[in-house]
């Protein structure tokens, strides 16, 4: 599933790449201003390179032999259609490697694999104070009228 654009390459997640995509993880979260234990970081990582979750996936922008993006997203079942949706969970570009479409490129890979994986509905969620990315959203997205709630 490698997808090229010049000098990047989106491809799945390796088990290689821990470091550099724990240090992205790590990055999108405190973008967020949240933190996870580093027992977290170990089970996600170790559920995004489990063959027997297929439901869980992880993609990785790779460009000069550097990981500068990840996205996580999750199939599941919707009580309103037969086909599963897929929720784009973590989207994240290294600040240094942003402005290069790498963001666009991890959203339309996903979208080619649920696409591949049967899924035609993806959604995502994000912050309202995500100028930036809602920026990118808005081109790539539907924006929908739907609030979050949360316990």
């Amino acid at each position: 599933m490698a997808r090229m654009m010049p000098d990047v390459t989106i491809r799945p997640l390796a088990a290689d790449d821990r470091a550099a995509w724990g240090a992205l993880w790590q990055g999108y979260l405190e973008f967020y201003g949240a933190a996870r234990a580093p027992a977290i970081f170990d089970l996600t990582f170790a559920r995004n390179l489990d063959p027997t979750r297929p439901q869980q996936q992880c993609l990785v922008a790779q460009k000069d032999g550097a990981l500068v993006g990840l996205v996580h997203f999750i199939y599941h079942a919707h009580n309103w259609s037969d086909e599963d949706v897929c929720y784009l969970q973590d989207l994240y570009a290294d600040p240094a490697a942003r402005g290069l479409g790498i963001g666009r490129a991890l959203i339309e890979a996903v979208y080619l694999a649920a696409d591949t994986a049967g899924c035609p509905n993806v959604y995502w969620l994000t912050q309202e104070f995500n100028y930036t990315g809602r920026m990118l959203y808005d081109r790539v997205g539907t924006k929908t009228p739907f609030i979050k709630y949360s316990r």
